[in-house]
């Protein structure tokens, strides 16, 4: 690829930010060794990683031994809802998720169903927040665990984690509460000790750190049941080779965007403006998905253009070299629609014709300005060529 990318798609990945790569890089070619207690060269390696611990922990107001480091968001939840279940198996085999989980959520709890652990799926409104009624009513003597996707990654909405917390706190036993925190972290403030959350698995890939890295919390004191085996270098519930230059790279990955989190913040939600003001001025016909602009994720937009298919949409701002997701699946016998946008009261006309942008640090405002201008002339072209489009305009 010679020319710039214009590259909306965080959601599923971020480049790698150079500084990362360069506070990387020496793990790999100079300090390679493992950390150890004996050694000079494994007690240095053991301290940079307890440090790594120690800011980690401080980006979420968590304790540094309360910090695991994983290989990303599935495997995070993997460990924590497996291993939760398993712990709390005697006490009772019932959990509650959502419709709009995570598919690295979903799939956990239907292997976990398999096992024979009973689940309630409760659902969501046309934003995209979950009811909070359905949920304290789906509580059970022998629910467990309660494990939600913080911000929603088709949609952008962020769920009430404090009104959420408040419905565990006043259950008549202890219901564990994890979140899926990988579209949330660096998007939004964690506070993992205010919210009262027991446990979080976040993504290093999702903030311009290394992929095949991530951190799991667990609050001290919750039962979490190993299910993975091995030699245990740094925790029990994550054992084998530990990833040095990985646990540098999202260390650093962390401290670049923690050292003006608010600045960060503020840009992302300047060029999410600036992206659908520009939109809404310039196409007609369309809808945002999800809440409004100042209640969702500063990095996510979801947007409707009617009577034009989103794939299309896709694959013709591509040739301009811009990067975007759709809400239509393709699959060799069909386009399904994406099962957030059905499950929150969309029609398929609605969900074949959405596209979701998502931003991360990099993204600037002249590919903002170029996104618009190739969107404008995306539209026009297809709905001339849409039959519905056609209808809409006679």
């Amino acid at each position: 690829m010679n020319k710039e990318q214009v590259y909306l798609d965080a959601c599923k990945t971020t480049r790698l930010d150079p500084k990362v790569l360069e506070e990387m890089k020496p793990y790999f070619l100079e300090k390679y060794w493992f950390p150890g207690n004996f050694t000079d060269i494994g007690n240095e390696i053991a301290d940079e990683i307890s440090e790594s611990q120690k800011k980690i922990a401080k980006t979420i107001n968590a304790e540094p031994g309360e910090i695991i480091f994983t290989s990303g968001g599935t495997d995070g939840n993997n460990i924590a809802l497996k291993g939760i279940m398993a712990a709390n198996r005697e006490k009772g085999k019932h959990f509650i998720t959502s419709k709009v989980s995570h598919p690295s959520v979903l799939t956990v709890f239907k292997a976990l169903e398999d096992e024979g652990y009973e689940g309630t799926y409760i659902s969501a409104d046309e934003e995209g927040y979950l009811d909070l009624e359905e949920l304290r009513s789906s509580i059970r003597k022998d629910t467990t665990l309660v494990a939600l996707t913080h911000i929603n990654h088709t949609l952008g909405t962020v769920q009430k984690i404090d009104a959420i917390s408040e419905i565990l706190q006043n259950a008549n036993h202890k219901i564990n509460f994890f979140l899926d925190s990988c579209e949330a972290y660096t998007k939004i403030p964690i506070d993992v000790k205010k919210q009262k959350i027991d446990a979080i698995s976040i993504s290093g890939h999702k903030f311009n750190g290394p992929k095949g890295t991530g951190f799991l919390f667990v609050k001290d004191g919750t039962k979490v049941k190993k299910t993975q085996n091995g030699i245990a270098r740094l925790h029990p519930l994550k054992p084998g080779v530990v990833n040095v230059p990985g646990i540098v790279g999202i260390t650093k990955a962390a401290d670049l965007i923690f050292e003006d989190f608010e600045g960060h913040v503020e840009r992302l939600a300047n060029l999410q403006k600036k992206l659908y003001d520009g939109i809404k001025q310039r196409i007609d016909d369309i809808r945002l998905n999800g809440p409004a602009l100042g209640e969702r994720s500063p990095a996510h937009l979801n947007i409707s253009f009617m009577a034009v298919e989103g794939e299309a949409i896709m694959m013709m701002l591509n040739f301009d070299d811009i990067h975007i997701e759709t809400g239509s699946a393709c699959s060799a016998k069909e386009l399904k629609a994406d099962y957030i946008m059905m499950n929150t009261g969309r029609t398929f006309e609605e969900s074949h014709g959405s596209v979701r942008f998502t931003l991360d640090k990099f993204v600037t405002e002249e590919q903002i300005d170029k996104t618009i201008d190739s969107l404008e002339k995306t539209i026009k072209e297809l709905r001339r060529r849409s039959p519905l489009g056609k209808k809409k305009t006679n």
